[in-house]
């Protein structure tokens, strides 16, 4: 990182162009392209169905960041970071590259200004809905959506897994799971668990073969329902990872009302949530 503050803050804010890079990228599966080695941009560009030239300056961009490295004859080569692009990446970002750079993402965040100063939640105020009722009503952008958050999933599982030890538990209720990554990773860890998935009818619709992949289905029943107004009963955990963050108090308290309601008195709700860093 440069010690010059005008070019570190110059290339804050011209960060949206290699995130727009990133996106195409991942969007034309660039880095699939390259698992078995460096292709040159005209070879990427008739793989992807893409000008020749135009790929080739996007990839040349992204190779000076580090995404991917630059070999002569304008050949290109995955890089660690390239590779978390691909599709079958043990540590995928893809998805979540195509969720930030997509056109109802960013018009949000262009709408920031209206927040600081209202304290409205910009999404709602644009399009009279929430997110989760936007991307019901584009199952593209929810395909989307729902994909990255299993991608994400899989970095955070195994940190979950070594945090917290789940092995007194006979039954796990995944609250907003989405399509049960993350379930299903703490299932294989702990072969006498049982598990149950429970998130929106839509987004629980491509959860059996998650389940299937990791070898759980046996072990876990799939639930679609609002946790605004009910959740599974009876099991003597429910987890919940980055879910309450997404909402204000009001209806943060509802749904942790809404489970409370489900759980036994010995039960226990596990909150998998990020932290804010105090002042440096």
């Amino acid at each position: 990182m440069t010690s010059d503050p005008r070019l570190a803050l110059l290339g804050l804010i011209n960060g949206f162009q290699i995130t727009q890079a990133i996106r195409v990228t991942s969007t034309l599966r660039v880095a699939d392209h390259l698992t078995d080695g460096a292709r040159s941009a005209g070879e990427l560009a008739a793989l992807t169905k893409s000008h020749p030239d135009s790929l080739y300056r996007l990839l040349r961009a992204l190779a000076a960041v580090g995404v991917f490295r630059e070999d002569e004859g304008r050949k290109f080569a995955l890089t660690p970071m390239g590779d978390c692009l691909r599709t079958d990446s043990a540590t995928p970002l893809g998805a979540w590259a195509e969720v930030v750079g997509s056109p109802y993402f960013w018009r949000t965040w262009g709408h920031l200004l209206h927040s600081v100063q209202t304290g409205e939640n910009a999404f709602q105020n644009l399009n009279d809905k929430d997110v989760w009722q936007f991307r019901a009503e584009y199952p593209e952008y929810g395909a989307t959506f729902d994909r990255a958050m299993t991608q994400l999933s899989r970095g955070s599982a195994e940190a979950v897994i070594r945090a917290y030890d789940f092995s007194s538990f006979r039954h796990i209720v995944d609250v907003g799971g989405g399509q049960g990554s993350m379930l299903a990773a703490i299932l294989r860890a702990h072969p006498h668990l049982r598990g149950t998935l429970f998130d929106q009818s839509h987004v629980v619709a491509g959860a059996k073969a998650v389940l299937v992949e990791h070898g759980v289905i046996d072990r876990c029943n799939i639930v679609g329902g609002s946790f605004f107004e009910t959740v599974p009963e009876g099991a003597d955990a429910y987890l919940m990872r980055v879910v309450i963050h997404d909402w204000e108090d009001d209806e943060a308290i509802s749904i942790l009302k809404v489970c409370r309601r489900a759980m036994r008195e010995t039960a226990k709700l596990l909150l998998i949530e990020r932290l804010i860093a105090p002042p440096k």
